[in-house]
């Protein structure tokens, strides 16, 4: 009687060099769809606000600077991008302070109920823009605040604040404790050693937290929608030319932008951060 065929299977084995070769191709390659995803549409927005037309869609008709020029004449953008920017640097100084002294307090003093204030710090991290916004525009209304870039910044302090809190609490190392008690046995009062020891310590992270307010300040809509009026900052501006249409204008002031935000990067970079990898 036959006995039924039994089918082999063989697996196939690569050599150390070809998985090695083969990992680093597929790494490679997420990589590069990673960083794809990420800056690709950037990369379109840069491109088409060089179009010579008045759509910025395919196809491209040509390179041109006359929507740069437009947006440098557009009085009415200058004025938002110079309320975006007093916006974003105030609220971000704000912000900094008040989270530097709310973790100093929280992490060099044993204060009642300090993981609760901890976590009501925290809380507007978790919360929707949407309804901060709601709430502050209902607390404005009843207290007949006017609406202005002022309630603005007071919305962008209301969210920036518990991440700068956050990100200087963190960098409180057990390290800095013996510095500053040395500060102290040299004569220097509670204010100078948090000014003079603590704040120059803390440095890298202080900036950190500023300049990631001032970005988070600067793109945001929704509160600076629903708590400004006649002033408005640059997204709420863009908003409203785009009610309008397609227009490379905003391809070309959102490339400034982009612009501008590296050029922020990669001077903290290389003034603070590549100072400090210096032995």
């Amino acid at each position: 009687m036959a006995q039924p065929s039994e089918t082999q299977t063989t697996d196939i084995v690569l050599p150390g060099s070809a998985r090695r070769l083969l990992a680093s191709a597929l790494s490679w390659l997420y990589l590069v769809a990673i960083y794809g995803f990420i800056f690709l549409p950037v990369a379109v927005l840069v491109l088409f606000s060089f179009q010579d037309g008045r759509l910025p869609v395919p196809p491209f008709n040509g390179f041109s600077l006359q929507w740069y020029e437009s947006v440098f004449a557009d009085r009415r953008l200058m004025a938002a991008l110079a309320n975006s920017l007093m916006v974003a640097v105030v609220s971000s100084v704000i912000s900094c302070l008040l989270g530097f002294l709310a973790a100093y307090a929280l992490a060099r003093y044993r204060l009642p109920g300090s993981v609760l204030q901890r976590g009501l710090l925290i809380a507007p991290m978790t919360v929707s823009y949407l309804i901060i916004a709601l709430g502050l525009l209902a607390v404005l209304n009843a207290l007949q605040v006017p609406l202005s870039l002022w309630t603005v910044g007071i919305g962008h302090v209301v969210i920036n604040l518990p991440l700068c809190f956050a990100i200087i609490y963190a960098s409180m190392g057990d390290h800095h404790v013996n510095i500053e008690r040395a500060a102290r046995d040299l004569g220097a009062s509670d204010v100078k050693v948090m000014a003079l020891v603590t704040a120059p310590m803390l440095m890298p992270s202080i900036m950190a937290a500023f300049f990631l307010s001032i970005t988070f300040s600067w793109d945001e809509f929704i509160i600076a929608f629903l708590l400004s009026r006649f002033d408005v900052t640059l997204p709420v501006e863009i908003w409203s030319m785009l009610r309008s249409g397609l227009n490379p204008k905003t391809n070309a002031i959102g490339s400034l932008v982009f612009l501008a935000s590296v050029v922020v990067l990669v001077v903290l970079e290389l003034a603070l951060f590549g100072r400090s990898r210096k032995p």
